[in-house]
């Protein structure tokens, strides 16, 4: 866990999918909501509930997740946060990986026998990977959440991906839109992103936006002069 600012702190997740490595949800909070954006493998419910509290939030107050898109470390926990919860959970996501979220159309990087490698060791209860988007997001709307949050549609790694802006820190929550890799900003990772050419071009977005910290799901946080690196990360693509 690591605090940004009042409101928005940074949890770590341990992941094991083959590899060990750690996932990054990023938690926002006010005197009203308490926001999670992405949920985590299937499984982590209980690593997750942990890091939360460490903050000094009370897990039982989450009323919103906004998922950034549909891969499964993203939306792997949804199913163990809401079946656990006594209060509706609104969960938000892009309109173009709804289908996805929603099972209506197959996770785009994810095979039947990769899932069901995936699940083996996860409760049954907590197999199920799509659920219900209470709130369609597209590109420019503003959420009134812990002091604002602007959506920035950046396709390419999904086709539904999205960023967040966090308003009052200035930071982006960049999903996979990008990584942190040796304590350097890069690009979203080629092996995982269908279309490279959408996903650059995505990141030339972000240069409308005042962005002091970037927390990306694989690496965590970065801090220095982000939009200068953004601009040399797409210069010539």
């Amino acid at each position: 866990m690591m605090k940004i600012a009042n409101g928005i702190a940074v949890l770590e997740l341990e992941m094991n999918a083959g590899r060990q490595f750690v996932i990054h949800p990023t938690l926002l909070w006010d005197e009203e909501n308490v926001v999670l954006i992405d949920t985590g493998m299937p499984g982590q419910f209980a690593a997750l509930r942990e890091a939360v509290e460490k903050e000094g939030v009370v897990f039982d107050r989450l009323n919103r997740i906004i998922l950034t898109h549909q891969d499964i470390d993203h939306i792997g926990g949804l199913t163990a946060i809401l079946r656990a919860s006594d209060h509706k959970i609104d969960v938000l996501a892009h309109k173009d990986d709804q289908p996805y979220i929603e099972g209506k159309k197959p996770l785009i990087k994810m095979t039947p026998e990769r899932m069901a490698q995936l699940l083996q060791a996860v409760p049954e209860s907590d197999r199920k990977i799509t659920h219900k988007v209470d709130q369609t997001l597209v590109d420019g709307d503003v959420l009134p959440f812990a002091g604002g949050i602007t959506v920035i549609a950046t396709p390419g790694h999904t086709p539904g991906h999205i960023s967040l802006y966090h308003q009052p820190s200035k930071t982006l929550i960049a999903g996979d839109a990008m990584i942190v890799a040796d304590g350097q900003l890069s690009g979203p990772n080629p092996a995982v992103t269908p279309d490279m050419d959408t996903a650059l071009a995505s990141l030339r977005k972000l240069a409308a936006y005042d962005i002091e910290t970037v927390v990306c799901c694989h690496g965590g946080i970065y801090r220095g002069d982000v939009n200068a690196r953004i601009q040399a990360l797409t210069e010539g693509r």
